[in-house]
């Protein structure tokens, strides 16, 4: 008799659980696999970090503050507001903000974040991609 309603209420619970629907979609923002260096500044240094903004994100200045710590003679940190640069963001299909996008010297995209990362995070996925190895994480930033 124990037996009958275990296996009743096993079949109970599987039937519920089919019933359940499926979560709603969840968004997922395009990132770009690869950049036209000519279209940022500082094409002559090896790695640029272009961090998509817009005026009306609250967000994105604190962003700024994070990558602009990156700059240097190999790394160029190159913000690209929405207001100002709008061919930019419409080019590279950017539909949300704060977005940071690490490219090599050939423009591949090596690494990126949709929001606002920790410094640490961002600073580290950026030394992995200039130095493949140098992180005890190496997928930050990695889709």
């Amino acid at each position: 008799m124990a037996l009958v309603l275990v296996a009743l209420a096993l079949g109970v619970a599987a039937l519920l659980q089919r019933r359940r629907p499926e979560p709603p979609t969840q968004a997922r923002w395009a990132v770009p696999a690869q950049v036209d260096r000519s279209d940022f500044e500082g094409g002559d240094v090896p790695w640029l970090v272009a961090v998509f903004t817009s005026a009306t994100c609250a967000s994105c200045d604190r962003m700024m503050e994070k990558a602009a710590v990156l700059a240097s003679g190999v790394v160029h940190v190159q913000e690209v507001p929405y207001q100002s640069r709008r061919e930019l963001h419409e080019r590279y299909s950017i539909d949300v903000v704060p977005l940071v996008v690490v490219a090599d010297e050939t423009g591949v995209v090596r690494a990126s974040f949709v929001g606002v990362p920790s410094a640490t995070d961002l600073w580290a996925a950026v030394a992995e991609a200039r130095q493949p190895g140098s992180s005890p994480e190496p997928d930050l930033g990695r889709p």
